[in-house]
Formats: C-alpha cells, structure tokens, sequence
C-alpha cells in the first residue's frame, strides 16, 4: 500500500512552498526496490560509460604524472624560489576542503537532528572519503621521494632518537588528516551494514548474495543489531563532530603560524573552516545534480534537500566574504608595511585576475542564492556551485601565491608558473576522484535505504498512519 511522506510540521512564511523530504506515492518497498536498482537492474546508463570513460582517460593522466615525478623530481614542477608551495600545497586544502561536507552532513547534522541531511548523507560520505584520498597524494609526492623522505611524518619508535618535529604544523597535518579519515571511513562503513543486507537479500545472482553477505556482516535486521547500531553511530558522530572544526583548523596553521605576510593572521582557522564546509556543500551540489537527474532519484533528493543546502551555502559564503574583508582590512588597519604591501600586491599586482576572479567567483555569483527562485532552479544550482569551486580553488591560490612571489626583499622576487606536469597531476586527482565515485555508484546504495525507510516510518507516525504488512516485510 502507498502512503504519502511529508516532512513534521514546521512554521513557514505564508508563500513559501515546502517539500516533503520523501515524495508522495512511496512505500517501504519502493524505496528500498528505487534505491536497490540503481546496482541491481543491470540496465547502467551510457552517460555512465561516457563519464567513467573520461575518468580513466585522466587516472592513467595520474600516473604518467606521478611516474615522471618520482623518477626525476620535483624539479618538473613549477615551484621555486620564493615560490616553494604551489599547486600541491594548493590542491591539498582544497581537497580536504571538499570533504569537510561529508562529516558535517553525517555526523553534525545527525546530531542536531536535522532530517534533511537523510537522503544526501551516503552521497558526501563517500565524496568525503575519496576527497581526502586525492588530498594525501600531494603532501606525500611534494617530498620527491616518499620512500626517504615521508616516513619521517609518522611518530614510530625510533632506535636511533630521531623523532618528527612535533612543533611543525605539517605533523599536525598528518594527525589531523589520518584521523579524520579514518573515523570518516568506520563511519561510512558502519553506515553501509544494513543497506549491504538489503542487497544480500535482494541479489538474484550467487556471487551478489556470497559478495553482500560477507560485507553485511551477518546482519540480520533483530532489534540487538539496530540497538547496537544505533549506539555505534551516535558515538561514530560525536567523535566525528569536533574533526568538522578541528582538521581544516589544523590545515590553516600550516600558513597561520608563519611570518610571512598574508599567512600570519588570526583569521584563517575560523576562515577556512567556513571555506570547507562552503567548498564542500558546493561539491556535493555539483555531482549529485546529474546524479539525481541521470538513475532518476527526484524521489529522495527532493527540493527541500537541495533548498537546505543552497542556505547552507549561501551563509558560510558570507563567512568566507567576511573573511576576505577582514583580511583586507586589517592589512591597512595593522599598519604593518609588508601586510598592507601584500593586500594591495594581491589587488593590483601580477596575479591581480586570481583575486578578482576569486572575489567574482566566491562573493559575488553566490549572492544569487538570497532568491528563491534561484534556489529553486536545477541548472542555475549547478553552475552556482561550479563557480564555487573553480573560486575556491583560486582562494588557495591566491594564498599561497600571491604570499610567497613577493615577500620581504625585492631581489628575491620572483613569478609562478605552473608545468604540464602541475596541471596533470591535479587533473588526474580529479578524474580519480570521479573515477571512484563512479565505481561506487554501481556496487553500493549512494542513498542509505536504511536512514530513508527510518524517515518514511517517523512521518507516517506522525499522521497517525500504521504500516502494512507486506510493506515491513519489504
């Protein structure tokens, strides 16, 4: 029997039109059947095997890059003297960045009980996950020699004495960084156990049920799994939450805690922290726009999610915006020759298009979002969040740039140029990153049907409704 989903009563202005967070027409076995066969009905999209197609082309684009890196050197990059940081120090934040989302909207939200996040939940975990994977590659091949030269990073006894540099925040870094990856991925996992079951069960071939069995862990549905389940993932969100403040906070040490101006400033935790989440909403729109268009998902991703994280995005843009002025203002307001220099280098300087681009592409398109009409909009979404993060992107750049080009003596002076093999390396990342996206969207439910089944049950209470036999059994 069919029953109508809708959200718990809330106030609204008077015009405003609210969407349910599940549409009208589902029951428990529609969704799980809508959600399931995106993996099981064998019938995969061609502008799957386009996209995928594109994404291996740039992965082996990795390769080549990395080969060629570790076999001569960092040398075929374009860093140098003053520039020492370019695109791999560029690409790392703003790929930790993109992953901040995945945490915010699992754990935070979870735990403030914000029923929107249940549809787009699975979807920026695993964003999250291979975001940060792409984001570990850079620090570890900017060494040159990642054989010599990274294991120093990690804090393993050491017969001879020599231990990391604890006082550095590139150590930070990789506490942070590893640890937020790691509760990342047991929370993802712990996520995927009942939705592994419901493919166990569904499966119609050997392999798929032996495949969804072993991954489910033995899940059986009984009420000890679902209250184990229910504990682990609260305790999973509650170590979660302070990694959404504390790894990108960590992150923007790596240039807060310098002299060099630009960096130096009191700003960049708070700053970057919004930046991420910012970056990360934006990312999420960006993928899952053509992903709930292409496997036909308008039934769980409805308006209301994707109006949720417009707002979203739309107030930590002022925080960034925020940002960007008080970094402005206070090079002027500190009197500090080399702060006020460096602004005004920035605004006017040899790379004054990345700061205006990033200002254009940041501040100003986003402003769109304060119109409903706007945010009810696929397409003008779309390429919202994708001038979002071509302008995050810049954001790095201009930090870590237009800082180091110019710094304290004139003779020392110089300009950054990346090489064929900056801009390879950082298109390989991205087409890896798509590349597993796409691989997990056929082997794994990218809505949790679990957490979807759990909200159908929730609003159908709350009007009163009782289920149906054959749809628990579902």
């Amino acid at each position: 029997m069919a029953s109508v989903a809708h959200s718990a009563p809330e106030t609204h202005a008077p015009d405003e039109v609210v969407h349910p967070l599940i549409a009208p027409g589902n029951s428990y076995k529609s969704i799980t059947e809508k959600i399931s066969n995106v993996i099981l009905s064998g019938k995969t999209p061609r502008v799957w095997f386009f996209w995928f197609g594109i994404a291996f082309l740039f992965v082996n684009i990795l390769g080549l890059s990395a080969t060629v890196l570790l076999l001569i050197g960092t040398g075929i990059w374009g860093i140098t003297i003053p520039i020492g940081w370019g695109f791999a120090i560029i690409n790392f934040v703003w790929w930790i960045g993109i992953g901040h989302a995945g945490t915010l909207i699992s754990a935070v939200l979870l735990l403030l009980n914000q029923k929107w996040r249940t549809s787009i939940n699975r979807f920026a975990e695993t964003m999250t996950i291979f975001a940060v994977m792409c984001a570990g590659m850079f620090p570890l091949l900017h060494t040159g020699r990642p054989w010599l030269a990274a294991y120093w990073l990690m804090p393993y006894p050491s017969t001879m004495g020599v231990w990391p540099q604890f006082r550095s925040p590139l150590i930070w870094d990789v506490f942070a960084v590893s640890t937020y990856l790691t509760i990342s991925a047991v929370f993802w996992i712990v996520g995927l156990i009942p939705d592994f079951a419901a493919l166990r069960e569904r499966a119609t071939s050997r392999f798929g049920k032996v495949t969804y069995g072993m991954l489910a862990m033995g899940w059986r549905g009984s009420a000890r799994h679902w209250h184990h389940y229910e504990i682990a993932y609260l305790l999973l969100a509650g170590l979660s939450t302070p990694l959404v403040v504390s790894v990108h906070s960590i992150v923007s040490f790596d240039f807060a805690v310098s002299v060099i101006p630009g960096w130096h400033t009191t700003i960049f935790p708070p700053y970057f922290v919004a930046g991420a989440i910012y970056a990360g909403f934006a990312m999420v729109l960006t993928l899952g726009i053509p992903m709930r268009k292409v496997w036909k998902l308008e039934d769980f991703i409805t308006m209301r999610h994707i109006d949720c994280m417009a707002k979203v995005m739309l107030a930590t843009g002022l925080f960034v915006a925020y940002g960007y002025g008080m970094e402005a203002f206070m090079g002027y307001y500190s009197a500090n020759t080399y702060e006020g220099f460096m602004m005004i280098n920035r605004m006017t300087g040899p790379y004054w298009w990345s700061y205006w681009s990033l200002i254009f592409f940041n501040v100003l398109i986003p402003q769109l979002l304060w119109f409903r009409s706007i945010r009810a909009n696929i397409p003008a979404l779309f390429w919202i969040s994708m001038s979002i993060n071509i302008g995050m992107w810049l954001e790095r750049f201009v930090i870590v740039v237009t800082s180091l080009h110019r710094d304290f003596l004139p003779s020392s002076w110089g300009m950054y140029y990346p090489t064929v093999w900056d801009w390879g390396l950082f298109a390989g990342t991205i087409g890896f990153f798509l590349f597993m996206m796409l691989l997990f969207i056929r082997v794994a439910p990218i809505i949790s049907i679990a957490e979807v089944r759990g909200l159908f049950a929730e609003t159908r209470h709350g009007h009163g409704k009782k289920h149906g036999a054959e749809e628990v059994a579902a």
